[in-house]
Parts: structure tokens; C-alpha cells; sequence
């Protein structure tokens, strides 16, 4: 009988994967919720594959994987996971996946998947990815992605050419797999010429100088550009492309995946490196369409993440100098360019808070909450800041707003230790001690359990 270990935060998931798997395949499952207990039952216990979750509390898929693999495990690996795309793919094959399954609307089939995934890394036939195998993985990862994908190897041929970029371009896949010579670039620049995914080992300069706008890049991730390109129809458009290198299990480079994009629609024109000068405004086509200086415009800007750029040196401001108002102002300048970013509301809120501007306060947390309703973070600190509220005016309005706001936060993250707390104190200071011992008693539950999980912070990637 073969041996899996499943790692996944889904009770439900894993019971229905335990009875699955024991009954069609003759496999015996061993669970764990979290990553941490995940790789405890591993330290002491061998399996002959591994089904892991990729989107996980505290610990997530990748940092399971990193940590796996440094002990010098080599236990293949499943990622499970409703969390798409062809990065996160990538991102679990390049740190030692053996493949990478989504989640959908058809758990049967879905199982079937893994079980077969499972008799093949049993069976030996990817006891070690070869190049070969690791392409095949590769491919099949693109023809399920949703975006517009292509692949290239090493010789910078054609590997990979998913519907959704057949739909782009117009061109099916039979006729530009394995087309090498830069044939892959005439469906967008209407010639042969050197892409994003050709660049993705240049420096920056290098890649402006081939006409992209480098919106971001990642060490070893993905590089991210805009450029102006021209359709099969002789007509101009605008395209938005993401490329990565992929490694096999070794860690050696065996291929390149692009992502592309249409934005013409959303963007008229792009000034490219070579049009722009660090003291040129841009094109006055650029600023009607874009609605720069305007509230909620700019999309040129989102594209080039300056509302991020604004963002983090508000967070920098206030997380590590306590310069509030100055970080106030940075957030500003960020909801200028976009006035949806959830996150930058809550930490204007906070800041306002800080300055004991109630008022203020709360209106940027009610826009937060409109914005995002469902975001733990965001209900948590408008929850704290009623509660402070509450408790410096004795007004019980203000604490049964903050009980009822942490009500949430704990019915989407049962096991935040800090949230049942709240939920104590609020009940105390309404004079319902004997009802608050419920909840207090559920915190220390959780920590004693060692499941407390803290709401994770979008500030926090900044001030690391």
C-alpha cells in the first residue's frame, strides 16, 4: 500500500482526499493542517509522495517546499491548489515540484488527477525531472492557464502556445510549435525581433533599449514591461507581457514563459524608454486618457505602480519613523492615482488613529471595508479602532460596533488568538464579564494549541 501525506488548512479537503484515496487507490493518507505540523510528521516518517496545499497560513507552499528540500528530501510533491495561474505554477516547479494540480469545480476528475500523479512519481517514471519531463510539466501547466502563455527552451524554440494565446494572435499551435528564430515575435511586432522572454537575463538597460517600459522585476522572477507592438492587420497596439526563466529540479535554466496582454484600450498611448527624459511630462494623449491628476485616474501610473511606490514610502513613514502625517500625505498621492487600493485607505485609517482623528479615521476604514469586505485585515483594525473608541468615550454604541466587526474577522480566520480577545474586552467593558470568559478562553485555546494565526499584513512586505 503507498503512503501520502496531505497538507492542507481544509478539514473538509482532507477528509474527503483520506476516504478518496483509501478506497479507489489503496492508498493510506496521513493529514496535517499546517505546514509546520506538516513538515514535524516528516521529520520523523517517510511517504512516497507528498499532496501540498500552495496558499496556507503562516507558512505557505513555497516556504514548505524551500524548507523541505534544503533537509535534502526529495519526497515528490504535488501542489493542490485553488490558487491559479501559470507564476504560481512556475513558482512551485522552479522550488522543486513535481507537479502542480488546480483546484476547480470537479473534485472527482481532480482526484483522479493526483492519483494518477501519484502511481507516476511511485512508479519512477520522474524518479528525477529530466529536461524533457520538466518541459512536458511545463506545458501542461500553460494549456491550463487562463492567460495568453507561450514558452520558449533553450535553443529558443517553441515549446509551449496555449489557446488563449492562440485567441490573441489568431495563430494555432500547430503551426508555431517548435518555430525558433524569433519566429513567435511576428504575431506581435509584425516582424522577427528579440521579445521579453528573450531578455529575461539582461539588465535593465539592455531590455529599455528593445523598447519595453520595465514596470517591475524580481530577482530570479518574473520580469514585467509594456512595449507598442503591431497586429497582422497593420494595425498599432499596446501589450502588456510578463516573462520568466524555469528551472529543472537540479536548478538548471531550461526554459522561458511569457505572458501577454492587449492594453490598448486602457491605455492609448505608452511612452517608451527612448521617448521619455526623467523631466518630460507625458503626451497629452496620455494625460486625457489616463486621467492623470485626477482622483481615481491615472492609468498610465498604475501600470508603472507608482501608486505602490506612494504607497510604500507612506508604510516606510509611519512603520518606522512614526511620521504620521507625512505618511498620510504619501497615501494621498497613492489614492490619486487609484482610489480603489483597499489596503492604502486602512493604513491612512490607521495613521489617523495614531493622530487620535477619530473621525478621520473611520472614514478611511468604512472606505476600506467598502472596498473590500471580505479582507480580515482591514475589518480587524477598524474593529480595534471602535473599540478605542468605545472605551475612551464609555460608549457602548462604538464597543457593539467593534464586538460586531470582530464577530467577522473570526468567522474568516477562526484561529486568530487576537480577534477572540477583542471580542473579551468588549464584552467587559459593556459589563458582560461572565459572557467575555467564553472568549478569552478561546484565545489562550488557541495558543495553547499553537494554531493562532495572525492576520497577515500587506505593510509587512515593506518594512521586512
Amino acid at each position: 500500500m503507498l503512503s501520502v501525506l496531505v497538507v492542507d488548512d481544509e478539514p473538509a479537503l482532507l477528509e474527503a482526499m483520506r476516504e478518496y484515496f483509501s478506497r479507489i487507490g489503496n492508498v493510506q493518507v496521513r493529514t496535517a493542517r499546517t505546514a509546520h505540523e506538516g513538515l514535524s510528521i516528516l521529520s520523523s516518517n517517510k511517504f512516497d509522495a507528498i499532496i501540498l496545499d500552495y496558499d496556507m497560513p503562516e507558512v505557505d507552499g513555497i516556504a514548505f517546499l524551500k524548507s523541505l528540500r534544503s533537509r535534502g528530501d526529495t519526497t515528490p510533491v504535488i501542489i493542490f491548489t485553488g490558487v491559479g495561474g501559470e507564476h504560481a505554477a512556475i513558482e512551485s516547479l522552479n522550488n522543486g515540484a513535481d507537479f502542480f494540480i488546480k483546484k476547480g469545480e470537479h473534485p472527482d476528475q481532480e482526484m483522479h488527477t493526483i492519483l494518477d500523479r501519484i502511481y507516476q512519481v511511485v512508479d519512477g517514471r520522474i524518479a528525477w525531472r529530466s529536461t524533457g519531463t520538466a518541459q512536458t510539466i511545463l506545458t501542461n501547466t500553460l494549456n491550463f492557464s487562463s492567460d495568453p502563455s507561450f514558452a520558449i527552451d533553450r535553443d529558443g524554440k517553441v515549446i509551449a502556445w496555449n489557446e488563449a494565446i492562440e485567441q490573441l494572435t489568431g495563430i494555432p499551435a500547430s503551426s508555431m510549435i517548435k518555430k525558433g528564430s524569433l519566429a513567435y515575435a511576428e504575431p506581435f511586432f509584425g516582424k522577427k525581433q528579440r521579445m521579453l522572454i528573450d531578455l529575461v537575463f539582461e539588465k535593465d538597460d539592455d531590455i529599455q533599449k528593445n523598447r519595453y517600459l520595465i514596470i517591475s522585476r524580481e530577482k530570479k522572477g518574473p520580469v514585467i514591461g509594456v512595449t507598442k507592438g503591431v497586429k497582422s492587420d497593420g494595425r498599432p497596439w499596446t501589450l502588456w507581457m510578463k516573462a520568466m526563466p524555469f528551472y529543472d529540479s537540479r536548478g538548471n535554466f531550461i526554459a522561458s514563459v511569457a505572458s501577454v496582454k492587449d492594453i490598448t484600450a486602457t491605455v492609448k498611448d505608452v511612452p517608451l524608454p527612448e521617448e521619455v527624459s526623467e523631466d518630460a511630462s507625458p503626451a497629452p494623449e496620455v494625460m486625457a486618457e489616463s486621467g492623470a491628476g485626477k482622483a481615481g485616474g491615472g492609468l498610465l501610473d498604475r501600470i508603472l505602480g507608482r501608486a505602490i511606490s506612494h504607497y510604500k514610502e507612506g508604510v516606510l513613514l509611519y512603520g518606522r519613523e512614526g511620521k504620521y502625517r507625512e505618511a498620510i500625505a504619501a497615501f494621498d498621492k497613492a489614492l490619486e492615482i487609484d482610489s480603489k487600493l483597499s489596503f492604502v485607505w486602512n493604513d491612512r485609517g490607521i495613521c489617523y488613529r495614531e493622530l487620535g482623528e477619530f473621525e478621520e479615521a473611520l472614514k478611511s476604514f468604512l472606505r476600506a471595508v467598502e472596498l473590500a469586505p471580505d479582507d480580515v485585515e482591514v475589518l480587524y483594525d477598524m474593529g480595534e479602532t471602535l473599540e478605542k473608541i468605545g472605551i475612551q468615550q464609555k460608549d457602548t454604541k462604538y464597543l457593539d460596533a467593534a464586538l460586531q466587526t470582530f464577530h467577522m474577522v473570526v468567522e474568516k480566520s477562526a484561529n486568530n488568538a487576537s480577534a477572540w480577545n477583542h471580542i473579551g474586552v468588549c464584552l467587559i467593558e459593556m459589563g458582560r464579564a461572565e459572557e467575555s470568559k467564553v472568549f478569552f478562553d478561546r484565545a489562550r485555546d488557541v495558543k495553547i494549541w499553537k494554531k493562532d494565526t495572525p492576520i497577515a499584513r500587506k505593510r509587512d512586505e515593506y518594512l521586512k
